[in-house]
């Protein structure tokens, strides 16, 4: 498949550098500052291009447990065992995780998303306790591969952040070195083609003890990985208070977790200190409004977070919590709430956390935007309908107009992977009736 071609005749084309009508032109898979000659072309007429969106959250093993009951609108106490049921009832392997990760992945590519991190928090639950049996590791590895494997099939990016959520601290130490060494076995974490990324991520202090944030550091320190974990959402700060006496983010601080190359995700619930205190530490945030919003968990403040320095990315987090994977849908909901926490954000500085502050927030920084020599990941957005009838500002629109507008064409490292709103490497009937098939429902 040619990695080359050209868009043509853009209304817009929109990057966190700046904004211009014209063309994009891509060779060998990167922009490129001149169209290669005999290269395909797709006509942009009408249409804003922007950079291919980067969810930087998500837990993609979700997408096979939407709108269960007892999950919507409940406490996160009521939540996480309602969902660690449905997990256990539908027994998490590489089969399950491949099914799932193919639906959420087609979802995202088919709503402009061309990177994925997938938060991976359930591993296998043996009869005896989880030890370092080999037997053990291939699980663990066959279910990562699962997600990788769904990501290629379809041509988007993934990272996948193995995560824990209560595990043993050297078990998952372990899970994550054998992870990184199958698939990201260069220091830093990212595969030779820039496809699949490995990185870690205890689910927060609330589930995990200090000995398994201490362990995961380690590997990701061994193998150059980025480290994630989400912190003050109800949960997280209810048991931090009550088992430590202190507040997530002092704990995360003691324990080595503030620091370049973390990212903490949701922060509902964070004072102006604590804010000082991730801005002083260098640590990327993750707001998730399409998760915490609707099921009552709060709200980021993401003004106050960009105004001290913080790299703010988005993430949709799963379908647990969050049933549709629609990251632009996500990034109008956060329009539409940041008043209620602060200053009323700009269109543009959520799509700029979209795509550059997600994608920074994974240490990729070559993702995320349109400019000479980056990776070729582009969305088409077509606004001639009527959705945008009497738009003044078509980026702008983007978000708010058209509520679940999905892009023409998208594009992952100079490759079509959408063409005039399909997939061109998989059938969508086929990946939900598979996933429909694996969970029996």
């Amino acid at each position: 498949m040619s990695t080359s071609l050209s868009l043509r005749n853009a209304l817009s084309v929109w990057s966190v550098a700046g904004e211009s009508p014209g063309d994009v032109h891509v060779a060998d898979g990167h922009v490129a500052r001149t169209a290669r000659e005999g290269a395909p072309e797709l006509d942009a007429s009408g249409c804003v291009v922007t950079p291919g969106l980067v969810n930087a959250h998500h837990h993609l093993l979700q997408t096979a447990f939407r709108t269960l009951p007892g999950t919507r609108g409940v406490p996160m106490r009521e939540w996480l065992p309602t969902m660690a049921a449905a997990y256990r009832s539908a027994g998490v392997d590489g089969g399950l995780s491949h099914a799932a990760a193919r639906a959420g992945i087609a979802e995202a590519l088919l709503s402009g998303v061309t990177t994925v991190a997938d938060h991976h928090l359930t591993w296998p639950a043996p009869a005896e306790p989880r030890t370092n049996a080999t037997s053990l590791l291939d699980d663990d590895v066959a279910i990562a591969d699962g997600v990788v494997r769904a990501a290629r099939e379809l041509g988007g990016r993934v990272a996948f952040v193995r995560g824990t959520a209560g595990d043993d601290a050297a078990v998952a130490a372990a899970s994550a070195e054998a992870i990184a060494r199958a698939f990201a076995p260069a220091h830093g974490g990212v595969g030779d083609d820039g496809m699949v990324q490995v990185a870690v991520g205890p689910a927060g202090v609330h589930s995990d003890r200090e000995d398994t944030f201490a362990a995961l550091g380690e590997v990701a320190r061994k193998f150059g990985l980025r480290r994630r974990t989400q912190a003050n959402e109800q949960v997280d700060t209810e048991i931090a208070a009550s088992r430590y006496g202190r507040r997530p983010l002092e704990l995360l601080d003691a324990w080595g977790w503030l620091e370049e190359g973390v990212t903490v995700a949701h922060l509902c619930d964070v004072h102006d200190d604590e804010i000082a205190l991730l801005a002083d530490r260098g640590v990327t945030a993750t707001h998730a409004p399409g998760c915490d919003v609707p099921m009552g968990w709060g709200v980021a403040p993401v003004a106050k977070l960009l105004a001290a320095g913080i790299t703010v990315g988005l993430g949709t987090s799963g379908g647990g919590s969050n049933d549709a994977g629609h990251l632009l849908a996500d990034a109008r909901l956060a329009l539409q709430v940041s008043g209620l926490v602060g200053r009323q954000l700009t269109a543009r500085e959520v799509l700029a956390a979209a795509t550059a502050g997600s994608a920074d927030g994974l240490g990729r920084p070559e993702l995320g935007r349109i400019a000479p020599g980056v990776p070729a990941d582009l969305c088409v957005w077509d606004v001639s309908g009527v959705a945008d009838a009497g738009v003044a500002d078509p980026v702008g629109g983007l978000l708010w107009a058209s509520p679940g507008r999905r892009p023409r064409h998208v594009v992952v490292g100079g490759r079509i992977v959408v063409r005039d709103y399909r997939l061109t490497a998989g059938d969508e009937a086929e990946i939900s009736a598979a996933l429909r098939e694996r969970v029996g429902r």
